[in-house]
């Protein structure tokens, strides 16, 4: 019998989860400390009190019972699991004059935004760490104070620090989060950069941005998870500059997992509502699975499988700062009420790197057994490299979309003067376009709305099945500047 590799990824990363688990035998009640978890009082200083001495006696747990703390930043340490139990919540402590988050600490941030180069501006972070463990049935709430911005000092003098995550780990090893609910984090509800070993098992987010961001990360499970996000993605893969040297995300599973654009909020609390229409950059809810933006180190040996993705956007695998994609395989996904491309695959030329570095690449992607219904047809499935720099190697079979349609040869021509995203690449190569950020939008209303390729080789499509809701006039594939595209 043939073992696969995400199989034995998961096995590995278990059985050390187990080995660290059996070293932890001290536990503590974070309310001998002088917790009170009453949702007035402070209380981390009582929870870090109790990680530093656990994590002096050797490791243990520290567990926060029934109640509301509310904190400023926690500092965990290794060997320590932080337990949420049924009915705790960590909330975040609004700002004052005087108390404050950590200030985020110096970091060269020329190469990714700010956010993703800073890790003590959190609620939760960690730094240089080993054996970890986030568990529970509790809540870490973010509401109304975790910023959705760059997180720095408050107003135009300096005063406390706001955070902007929930989450924040940095060049950390054998890490488990597991079970806990997550709400309205600010830009990351996980912030998760340099992370090996690392499980995420079981966690339902709902959030105002970023759910999940795996940051040069190897050995990577995320497994029965449930992540919300209206204006941002939802799990998605990066490999940045952030550690000043391009360490690739490699040795990825994500399965059984679902990704919604549902309201903030509203899947923890069961509505599942709709109302807002457009996240931040104008188009639909965001809340897909994606690979980038921020692309240095490479992404390899990554498989999603068995997914669900529903009002959002689709299947986003995007390298632009000369990151190399290689051996993605992705299978046994469902999607429905599809805002955008249900499948993009974009290879552009950002270069948010060193002077010199090598350019982006991609080859070695296989979709298979995709299930799309209710998809917006604007943009079609896109494949889309650059100018001497091809996609290549992607097979893709056993896909079914139904589209939309509705959309004329007009709408293609007209949409210039009113779709700010449109960018003609192969006509304004140098202005907006290759460049640009990656985006099914940024391509504008494509020529066909089943399949548009370009810059692209060695690209096979078998047993796809394409079909539109109403009649739509522009034809099912448009190709340009590719070789080998062969369907069967």
């Amino acid at each position: 019998m043939r073992i696969s590799l995400p199989f034995l990824l998961l096995v590995a990363i278990m059985l050390r989860c187990m080995a660290a688990g059996a070293k932890s035998t001290m536990a503590v009640d974070v309310k001998t400390f002088g917790a009170v978890g009453d949702g007035r009082h402070i209380d981390s200083p009582a929870i870090n009190a109790a990680i530093a001495r656990v994590a002096g006696e050797g490791g243990g747990t520290v567990v926060l019972t029934e109640g509301v703390y509310l904190c400023y930043s926690i500092h965990l340490q290794s060997n320590i699991t932080l337990r949420l139990e049924r009915g705790a919540v960590l909330k975040a402590a609004p700002v004052t004059d005087s108390e404050g988050y950590d200030d985020a600490e110096p970091n060269d941030s020329h190469y990714q935004d700010f956010g993703h180069s800073h890790w003590h501006n959190s609620l939760v972070w960690g730094d240089s760490l080993h054996h970890v463990t986030l568990e529970g049935e509790g809540l870490i709430d973010g509401s109304g104070v975790l910023s959705r911005g760059a997180s720095r000092r408050r107003g135009r003098t300096a005063g406390p620090t706001v955070a902007n995550k929930a989450v924040a780990l940095r060049d950390c090893r054998h890490v488990t989060i597991r079970g806990l609910s997550f709400l309205q984090c600010g830009h990351f509800a996980l912030l998760l950069t340099g992370v090996d070993d690392l499980l995420i098992e079981g966690v339902d987010c709902d959030t105002n941005r970023d759910g999940f961001d795996i940051d040069c990360c190897q050995r990577v499970v995320v497994r029965n998870c449930r992540v919300n996000t209206v204006n941002d993605d939802a799990i998605v893969l990066k490999c940045s500059y952030a550690l000043g040297w391009a360490k690739p995300t490699e040795h990825v599973l994500i399965e059984d997992c679902h990704v919604s654009g549902y309201d903030v909020g509203s899947l923890l609390d069961g509505t599942r509502t709709t109302k807002t229409e457009k996240a931040p950059d104008g188009d639909g809810p965001t809340g897909r699975i994606k690979l980038g933006t921020e692309s240095n180190g490479g992404f390899r040996h990554v498989t999603i499988r068995r997914c669900t993705f529903t009002h959002c956007r689709g299947l986003a695998l995007e390298t632009v700062d000369g990151a190399p994609m290689k051996d993605i395989n992705v299978s046994d996904l469902t999607m429905t009420d599809i805002c955008n491309s249900p499948v993009y695959i974009r290879l552009g030329s950002r270069q948010r790197a060193p002077e010199g570095f090598r350019h982006s690449s991609v080859s070695g992607i296989r979709i298979r057994n995709v299930h799309v219904t209710d998809a917006d047809s604007r943009y079609a499935c896109l494949i889309a490299g650059v100018e001497g720099h091809p996609v290549r190697n992607v097979r893709i079979e056993n896909l079914y979309v139904l589209y939309r349609g509705g959309l004329t040869m007009q709408d293609f021509r007209e949409q210039r003067g009113r779709n700010p995203f449109f960018i003609p690449e192969a006509r304004q190569k140098g202005q907006r376009g290759e460049a640009d950020y990656p985006e099914p939008s940024a391509h504008g209303i494509q020529p066909a709305w089943g399949f548009s390729i370009s810059h692209a080789e060695n690209i096979l499509l078998k047993n796809v099945r394409l079909e539109t809701i109403q009649p739509d006039e522009r034809p099912t594939y448009h190709f340009e500047h590719t070789r080998r595209i062969r369907r069967r």
